[in-house]
């Protein structure tokens, strides 16, 4: 955390050394969104609660403030693997963290947009029901997820990580779309209910998982076996995911592979038929 910045144009929170413990702190933002702050002076946003190590704190605690924030931009500057819930509830305004973000950030946003230059922790964009969350890195497990014991997961919105993501990537999703860059873990799609994850490295074992409807895309390489409650449909090129790929490609995300499959046919799977077998999975047919 040394170094690290908190900025939003011309207001800035620069984060105070530690000196009292050998680790870093392990800060909750909770609540410290564009949508709340833009209006709030200094003063009082230098009081806002916020919690460190478990233990209350306000922001001013920890960040030194300066300038105004009213164009609802906040900018993130340094190592904040360690920060975690950074916008989550956010209702709108941006976002912009230029390292690493600990776990939660984007968790339950509705709208806004979240951009993350380095790495995101687990449980990135949880139970999201609106809004865009772009990661140039990797993210951890549950990204896009339903939270322990919560019904469904992502249910609005797009998230796209660059590189990879970690096990049950979309878990109990209901709407929205996960694209993932690079390679993903176990149970992609674990349980979805609707929506679409788009995986363009390799699909990890037991994508769609007890999936009842929703699609899964490996626009990569495919998984070893789709396990036995899904069974193969026709190789056929549908015109609405070529729309998809190329959108996605335009936008930038893993642009060569999804227009390769956009060009190219599918193998479509139903399942899982343990759970109604109205999901899809298609696999790049080159």
């Amino acid at each position: 955390m040394d170094g690290g910045i908190l900025r939003r144009m011309s207001f800035v929170l620069t984060a105070k050394p530690v000196h009292h413990t050998a680790s870093a702190l392990a800060i909750d933002l909770s609540g410290i969104v564009p949508d709340r702050v833009a209006a709030l002076s200094p003063d009082a946003v230098a009081r806002l609660p916020i919690e460190a190590d478990g233990r209350a704190a306000t922001l001013g605690e920890l960040f030194d403030l300066s300038g105004e924030g009213s164009d609802g931009v906040i900018e993130c500057r340094g190592d904040f693997s360690r920060v975690h819930f950074l916008g989550a509830g956010m209702a709108w305004g941006t976002l912009r963290v230029s390292g690493h973000a600990g776990r939660h950030a984007g968790e339950r946003m509705t709208g806004g947009r979240i951009e993350i230059e380095g790495d995101a922790g687990d449980w990135l964009a949880c139970e999201m029901a609106g809004g865009e969350v772009r990661v140039r890195g990797s993210a951890g497990d549950n990204a896009a997820a339903a939270l322990p014991g919560s019904p469904r997961g992502m249910h609005g919105g797009l998230v796209t990580i660059a590189g990879d993501a970690g096990h049950l990537a979309g878990s109990r999703m209901r709407r929205g779309m996960l694209a993932i860059g690079g390679d993903c873990g176990d149970a992609a799609g674990f349980e979805l209910r609707a929506g679409t994850v788009v995986v363009a490295g390799r699909l990890g074992p037991h994508p769609g998982l007890g999936m009842r409807r929703g699609s899964i895309l490996a626009i990569g390489s495919a998984p070893p076996s789709l396990g036995h409650g899904f069974h193969r449909g026709a190789t056929w090129r549908p015109p609405v995911l070529a729309m998809l790929l190329r959108r996605l490609a335009r936008s930038g995300f893993a642009a060569e592979a999804a227009a390769r499959a956009a060009a190219g046919g599918w193998h479509h799977w139903h399942g899982d038929r343990l759970a109604g077998g109205r999901g899809e999975i298609f696999l790049a047919a080159g």
